[in-house]
């Protein structure tokens, strides 16, 4: 992970990713790097325009206008941080993913439909975190109608531990590194989510990082001990602790996620012959977890 690179926001115009942007305003902070606010201006269609096959783009001055106005407000809240904006037509989804590219981490934004329903994960969200080949935090909203949209944020609890999933079998260092590297910014503990046990009791070595498939586990598990024992040395400040679980490991991420400040989750860096794939858990994580994810691409 590269400690220079800016955090990307990738903004939608509606009012919910004014909490997206505050909560990458903060995490740039805690980086202490620059924050890049990204804005791929919408197309609107009159009635029935979708017939005739015509599009009709929003209004650039004013969407400018509006990210100068997201701008000069984080400015004020955030007097030490380097804000820039930056509003580029075209694909939303190539876009997003070419401004990863370039930086050290992309936020994007969900809006909540309630703590019980789950949260609306657009299709643009969803190809860019499965396609991304630099983390992406997802940060979901609650905001409503004619709310302000500071007041619909499902904040980020300050004393909330960070949550990552674990693979025992194949632990990847990348999500472990962003996962320690989190809590250690935050002056927060870790709690590390792992499956014990056999596959036949629910849990497959595989799926707590977010990789397709419940096959058997393709290497020995190793003690959790021995496997945060170079990441414990290599962050002493991190205090950790350990929650074994049997059953679905989504599900158990999503109940750790009511209490986190974070939710740490891995992405297989490959292509199905369909497209890109997220995972069974990381998908359950990105659907249904109360606290931002964080999704970590990984070989």
């Amino acid at each position: 992970m590269s400690p220079n690179l800016p955090v990307v926001v990738g903004l939608d115009g509606r009012r919910e990713s004014l909490v997206t942007a505050e909560w990458a305003a903060r995490e740039a902070l805690l980086r202490g790097v620059p924050l890049r606010l990204v804005h791929v201006p919408r197309l609107s269609s009159p009635p029935y325009a979708a017939l005739a096959g015509v599009v009709v783009p929003t209004d650039p001055q004013r969407s400018e206008h509006e990210l100068d106005l997201v701008r000069a407000s984080l400015s004020r809240r955030h007097p030490g941080l380097d804000v820039t904006a930056e509003q580029i037509p075209g694909d939303t989804v190539t876009i997003l993913l070419a401004a990863a590219a370039d930086a050290g981490l992309l936020v994007l934004g969900s809006r909540g439909l309630g703590r019980t329903a789950g949260f609306l994960l657009g299709s643009v969200s969803r190809l860019v975190a499965a396609r991304a080949q630099r983390p992406v935090v997802l940060v979901r909203s609650f905001a409503q109608e004619g709310q302000d949209a500071n007041r619909g944020a499902a904040p980020e609890t300050s004393d909330g531990d960070v949550v990552v999933g674990v693979d025992l079998a194949g632990p990847d260092d990348a999500v472990l590194a962003f996962a320690f590297d989190a809590a250690s910014r935050r002056g927060a503990g870790l709690r590390v989510v792992h499956g014990c046990g056999q596959e036949s009791e629910g849990i497959s070595a595989t799926e707590l990082t977010g990789v397709n498939g419940g096959g058997p586990a393709v290497a020995p598990e190793r003690p959790p001990a021995d496997l945060l024992r170079p990441w414990q040395d290599k962050f002493p400040d991190v205090s950790v602790t350990e929650q074994a679980v049997v059953g679905q490991a989504g599900s158990h991420l999503v109940d750790a996620s009511r209490t986190a400040a974070l939710l740490v989750v891995g992405r297989a860096a490959r292509h199905a012959p369909v497209g890109a794939q997220i995972g069974p858990v990381t998908e359950a994580a990105l659907h249904y977890a109360e606290s931002p994810v964080a999704v970590i691409p990984h070989d």
